[in-house]
């Protein structure tokens, strides 16, 4: 598979998880071309499709973490942040609440509900037990309500 393949099946995916981690159009964009040029460099021998699925969410969750540490360790004014557009009808803040959680909350949630992840598939991504996915997701939940409420609703 090329990578134009590559990103024409799990492109979307992707982006919407560094979306989410990033809470930047353009962050987002740079680790999704980062993660594809990972893939291409490394061209790594996958046993199935989830499997090179597994593998580029992976790539992709660490490269958002990546960006992150360097984003806290350099601040800067990110010029998403100084135009922000209206949010759509159909969204209604969920993504932005989303975007208010940690980062180890944010990635199952984004993983489980966003990209249909069983927990089982996301514990293998993550490199921790189902019991701490469940966890993960449980507590996120709640937070998530208790940001989407305050934020939202209030």
């Amino acid at each position: 598979m090329d990578i134009e393949e590559t990103l024409n099946t799990y492109g979307d995916g992707l982006y919407r998880l560094c979306l989410v981690m990033l809470q930047s159009h353009a962050d987002a964009e740079d680790a999704l071309q980062e993660t594809l040029i990972r893939y291409y460099q490394k061209a790594p021998v996958f046993s199935d499709s989830e499997h090179k699925k597994a593998w580029l969410y992976k790539v992709a969750a660490n490269q958002c973490r990546d960006m992150l540490r360097r984003r806290a360790r350099h601040p800067q004014t990110d010029l998403d942040t100084l135009s922000i557009p209206a949010p759509e009808a159909a969204d209604s803040g969920i993504w932005e609440a989303l975007g208010q959680l940690p980062d180890m909350y944010r990635l199952v949630l984004t993983l489980h509900y966003g990209d249909g992840y069983t927990v089982n598939q996301i514990a293998k991504i993550i490199k921790r037990t189902p019991s701490a996915v469940k966890m993960r997701l449980q507590k996120g939940r709640r937070l998530l309500e208790a940001v989407y409420r305050k934020e939202y609703l209030e």
